[in-house]
């Protein structure tokens, strides 16, 4: 364990609060919509009250009041913007140690984007694509992604599907793949599966090939682009290492197989720990499984950086096979 001092409890519940409210603040959905589905559209602003023309101005605007309400949540806004950043301001949100290596592209999503079509991207998994950990809905990776995506693309209309279910895993994801995947006809799936399979003590190659064939599925009804992602590092994980280093090897070789990207979670986590020195508590919740704040936001962070980069690489005209698109951050 690294000699490094972890956070403050306390720290991280007010840079939580104050983060919360600035991403709450966009939001047409009410919180329960927002951790059950999906992400809202790009965030509207608060405003003064527009000023009465010279015939109005004997006619009262807003009461005083109102007037003081607004003044707050302007300022509040505004403080909150501030820091809106503060999430990294003690650790930097950095790639693993020695580049990052990314093989081909997410051709289809990223088309839609230079193109200016709607795009909707489907997270599929367990209890770390819910949220499970975060202090808030709006701190859980699906939706860390949408509002990174939504600020560099913002005239873009991005929706990302928060299709996450605590304690499944294959099994049970195949049972609603087509109505929470398929159906929505998706540009891209982020699928993350087999933590909860390695916890079970299931047989890796079982979970493998339910998600090649789940995968053959989603190519076979529109051609969206997937992004496996494989178990978290953490000490629950860690204390099964002969498994979970097996479901990490074949769930590589799946995604080879079947031309898809893969984010290698528990090797960049391993990196947060390992080589950048950040201590599993600094990332990781007390139950050593389910991933704090600032880990769901660096692994937004850095799936992110994937999807704009592929984007840059269309519109530089870089021709990247279609059929290579691993990603490879290490």
């Amino acid at each position: 364990m690294s000699s490094l001092r972890p956070f403050f409890p306390t720290a991280w519940l007010a840079v939580s609060a104050a983060a919360a409210l600035l991403l709450l603040t966009p939001m047409s959905q009410s919180r329960a919509q927002a951790q059950a589905a999906q992400a809202t559209q790009a965030p509207a602003q608060t405003a003064n009250p527009a000023p009465a023309s010279p015939s109005q101005t004997t006619v009262a605007v807003t009461s005083p009041e109102q007037r003081g309400i607004t003044a707050r949540a302007i300022d509040k806004v505004k403080q909150v913007a501030k820091s809106a950043g503060d999430i990294f301001s003690r650790v930097p949100c950095l790639p693993p140690k020695g580049g990052s290596k990314t093989m081909g592209s997410l051709p289809h999503v990223a088309a839609k984007l230079v193109a200016g079509q709607p795009v909707v991207i489907v997270a599929f998994g367990s209890s770390s694509t819910a949220g499970y950990g975060a202090s808030s809905p709006d701190f859980n990776y699906p939706n860390r992604l949408a509002a990174q995506l939504r600020r560099h693309y913002p005239t873009a209309n991005i929706t990302v599907v928060n299709a996450g279910v605590g304690g499944e895993d294959a099994p049970e994801m195949m049972k609603r793949l087509q109505t929470q995947v398929i159906d929505v006809h998706p540009d891209m799936v982020i699928w993350q599966v087999g933590t909860n399979a390695v916890l079970r003590n299931l047989d890796p190659a079982d979970t493998a090939k339910l998600v090649e064939d789940g995968i053959s599925r989603i190519q076979s009804a529109g051609g969206a682009d997937i992004v496996l992602v494989d178990p978290q590092y953490s000490p629950a994980v860690n204390q099964r290492a002969e498994s979970a280093g097996k479901m990490i090897k074949l769930l590589g070789k799946v995604a080879e197989l079947r031309k898809v990207g893969i984010f290698p979670r528990f090797e960049v986590m391993r990196d947060w720990h390992e080589n950048q020195s950040i201590p599993v508590e600094s990332f990781v919740i007390a139950d050593g499984l389910h991933m704090n704040d600032w880990g769901y936001a660096c692994f937004a962070q850095l799936l992110g950086d994937d999807i704009i980069r592929s984007v840059g690489q269309i519109k530089l005209g870089v021709n990247v096979p279609a059929d290579v698109r691993t990603y490879r951050p290490m």
